[in-house]
């Protein structure tokens, strides 16, 4: 017989912060399965909030260290990390709007001010570095006139079946995706106008069988106008992700969709500065469109720096080669920089989600 106790295990791992809602482990509930062997060896789950939890470590080590402190002759002590995303639909926070995809955990748009800063490839390696997390991802790329996502995925020729009269979306590096790309000639262009795109846009939310997802990610056209009114208009957002580079002819537009998403009530999760530099061959940085503007202005602006991704020519060829650079060169400091703003903008869902549950309380 083990001569440790549940409830000492329990009382050990009190004493462990969650590090962002400052509440202890056993508190929040995330203290489960623990199991104690006649060697003292004491086993449990620490469950997580996404699988993207950027403390993993962080927790693992605390709660180790408490036991080990309380419990000296505690055993080997392992820690579980699984991870249950949270649900940006509950406690009801979304107030009397319908959710047409209730299976679905957490929406996100990204978004920008304006063209050629990104977006598409900060959407597609964000929806690629949380897959590759383990989370259940989904990508729509709304940006109907000139979509990317089939390319930068290598799709450019690939077609959705229907089946229950449900079109399918296409699955790639463990993201669901769905595109007007794929419903239309690549060199034939979408002349609608703007009602007929916002058609086509709830399309993709109603007559897609999305399934179960941890996060939908919507690649959005830059701007503000028909497409973006029309996805607030319809689902419950989670948040905005705002894509700029460090230009201040940049930043000044982007200014214009932080205001957009702040009128119509979409809380904003934080910025990614794409671009941000160029990393030569010694290890130093050039910057070569300005040093911290996306900092500084997500500052000015209250809200969160997601990340900071250099520019290089791994981000093109994988891009063009349909391979995101996340999933194609993992080691690289462009996909770690990638990775970090996933598990951030994962961060701040959690974070959103637990708070507006306390508001409800």
């Amino acid at each position: 017989m083990p001569s440790l106790q549940e409830a000492q295990v329990l009382d050990a791992l009190r004493t462990v912060m969650e590090p962002d809602l400052k509440k202890d482990l056993v508190t929040l509930g995330m203290v489960q399965e623990i199991s104690i062997d006649d060697s003292n060896d004491i086993t449990f789950n620490v469950v997580l909030t996404t699988p993207a939890c950027p403390m993993k470590d962080q927790i693992r080590n605390a709660c180790i260290e408490a036991i080990r402190s309380a419990l000296p002759e505690a055993g080997e002590i392992t820690v579980n990390l699984p991870a249950k995303v949270t649900h940006g639909g509950s406690c009801g926070h979304h107030g009397k709007k319908e959710n047409p995809l209730p299976e679905v955990a957490n929406i996100i748009a990204v978004a920008s001010g304006k063209g050629g800063v990104g977006k598409s490839t900060v959407a597609a390696n964000l929806a690629a570095s949380l897959a590759a997390t383990g989370a259940r991802v989904g990508l729509i790329d709304a940006d109907l006139y000139g979509p990317s996502i089939p390319t930068m995925f290598g799709l450019e020729n690939a077609r959705p079946e229907v089946l229950d009269k449900k079109i399918m979306p296409i699955e790639k590096y463990g993201v669901k995706l769905m595109s007007i790309g794929f419903l239309v000639e690549s060199d034939n262009p979408v002349i609608w106008r703007g009602p007929m795109a916002s058609t086509a846009l709830k399309q993709f939310i109603t007559d897609v069988a999305w399934g179960e997802l941890d996060y939908l990610i919507f690649d959005l056209p830059p701007g503000t106008g028909d497409i973006q009114l029309t996805l607030v208009q319809t689902l419950p957002l989670q948040g905005a992700v705002i894509v700029t580079t460090p230009q201040a002819v940049a930043l000044t537009d982007v200014a214009k969709a932080v205001t957009m998403f702040r009128k119509v009530n979409v809380p904003l999760l934080g910025l990614i500065e794409n671009m941000s530099y160029y990393l030569l061959p010694d290890g130093s940085k050039d910057y070569i469109f300005g040093q911290a503007g996306g900092e500084k202005f997500a500052r000015a602006q209250g809200i969160e720096l997601l990340g900071s991704i250099p520019i290089g020519g791994q981000v093109r060829e994988s891009g063009d080669t349909g391979k995101p650079v996340s999933i194609k060169s993992p080691e690289s400091e462009t996909a770690k920089a990638f990775l970090d703003a996933a598990r951030e903008t994962a961060r701040q869902v959690s974070l959103r989600n637990a708070m507006q549950c306390n508001c409800g309380n």
